[in-house]
C-alpha cells in the first residue's frame, strides 16, 4: 500500500512593516517631488495656452465675441484658402531654405579655417572675434543696424555707387524686387555663427589618427574632407540642421522690425500673418487656426530632431 504524498505547506509572503513601505514609497515619489515645479510651468505656460488656443481655433470668433458658437474646421478652411496665407507659406519656405542652407555652408567654411594650420593663432583670435560679433546683437539691434545700412542714403547704397554697380539710390527693404531677398541675406548674417561655433567645436573633436590614416591611404585634401570630415561631423549638422529649421521657419522679430511683411506682402511669413490676424484684423479665431497649422508643422519638424537624437544616443 503506497503511502500518501506529504502535504508541503508554503511559507506565508513576507510581509513588509508600514514603515518600510512609506520609506520606499518616499523614494519612488521623491524625483516626482523634485519635477514638480518644473512641470507645473509647463502645464501653466504651455499646455493650458496650447489647448486654450486650439479650443478658440474651432470657435467663430473668441474674444471679441461675446457668445462664440463653435463651427468646426471652418476657420481652417478660411486660412489656408486665403491668398496671402500662400504667400506666406511660399516666402517662409524660400526664406527658411536659403537661410538655413547659407548657414551651413558659411559655418562650415569659416570653421574650417579656424580650424586650419594655416592661419596664425593670433589671426585666428581676431577672425574669431570678428566671425562672431553678429551672435552677440539682439534682433532689434541687427534689424536697427541693417535698416540703416540699407537706407537709400547709407552705407551700402554708398559703396555700390562708388564700386559702379548701381546707377541710382536702391529701396532694399521697400522694393518688392529685393525685400525678400534683403530679409533673408540680414538672418543668413545673423545666424551663421550658430553653426561656425558649433562646427568648429565639432572638427577639434576628429582625432588625428584618422586623417593620418587617410594620408597613407593617400587621400588628397578633397578624399580627406568627404571621406573623414563629413562622416564625422555628419551627426552635428543633422540636430544643427533640425533646429535650424524649426527656429527660422518661426522667425518674427527680424521680419517685423525691418519690413513688417511688406512692401505688399511681398515678407510675408507665417508669423507676421498670424500676427496680423490676431492684432491687426482681430479675428482671434483665425489667427489661432493659424498657429495651430505653425504648431503643426513645428512638431513635425521636432519630431525628426527627436528621433535623430534618439538614434545619435
Amino acid at each position: 500500500m503506497n503511502a500518501p504524498p506529504p502535504v508541503t505547506v508554503e511559507a506565508p509572503a513576507p510581509t513588509v512593516p508600514p514603515r518600510g513601505r512609506r520609506r520606499r514609497l518616499r523614494r519612488h515619489l521623491t524625483p516626482y517631488l523634485y519635477l514638480a515645479p518644473t512641470l507645473a510651468l509647463m502645464v501653466l505656460l504651455m499646455v493650458v495656452p496650447i489647448i486654450m488656443v486650439v479650443g478658440y481655433s474651432v470657435m467663430d470668433n473668441v474674444i471679441t465675441n461675446q457668445n462664440p458658437q463653435p463651427v468646426g474646421l471652418e476657420n481652417y478652411v478660411e486660412v489656408v484658402t486665403d491668398p496671402v496665407f500662400h504667400t506666406a507659406v511660399r516666402n517662409t519656405i524660400y526664406f527658411t531654405v536659403v537661410s538655413v542652407a547659407a548657414h551651413l555652408v558659411l559655418g562650415l567654411a569659416f570653421a574650417l579655417m579656424l580650424n586650419s594650420g594655416l592661419v596664425s593663432g593670433r589671426i585666428r583670435a581676431v577672425f574669431r572675434m570678428i566671425y562672431v560679433l553678429p551672435w552677440l546683437f539682439t534682433v532689434a539691434i541687427i534689424a536697427v543696424l541693417w535698416r540703416l545700412l540699407l537706407n537709400p542714403n547709407g552705407v551700402i547704397n554708398y559703396l555700390l555707387d562708388v564700386a559702379g554697380f548701381i546707377d541710382s539710390k536702391v529701396e532694399w527693404l521697400a522694393n518688392p524686387d529685393t525685400a525678400l531677398h534683403a530679409i533673408t541675406f540680414i538672418n543668413i548674417w545673423a545666424g551663421y555663427p550658430f553653426f561656425m561655433v558649433s562646427l568648429l567645436a565639432g572638427l577639434q573633436g576628429i582625432p588625428k589618427n584618422l586623417y593620418e590614416a587617410a594620408r597613407v591611404d593617400g587621400a588628397g585634401a578633397a578624399h580627406q574632407f568627404w571621406h573623414v570630415t563629413i562622416p564625422q561631423l555628419k551627426p552635428i549638422i543633422i540636430s544643427m540642421v533640425l533646429l535650424d529649421f524649426i527656429w527660422t521657419t518661426q522667425q518674427f522679430a527680424l521680419i517685423w522690425m525691418t519690413t513688417g511683411g511688406g512692401p505688399i506682402n511681398v515678407t510675408e511669413m507665417l508669423s507676421t500673418f498670424t500676427y496680423k490676424l490676431a492684432f491687426s484684423r482681430y479675428e482671434f479665431s483665425l489667427a489661432s487656426a493659424s498657429a495651430v497649422v505653425v504648431l503643426a508643422l513645428s512638431m513635425i519638424l521636432a519630431f525628426f530632431y527627436v528621433r535623430h537624437q534618439k538614434a545619435r544616443d
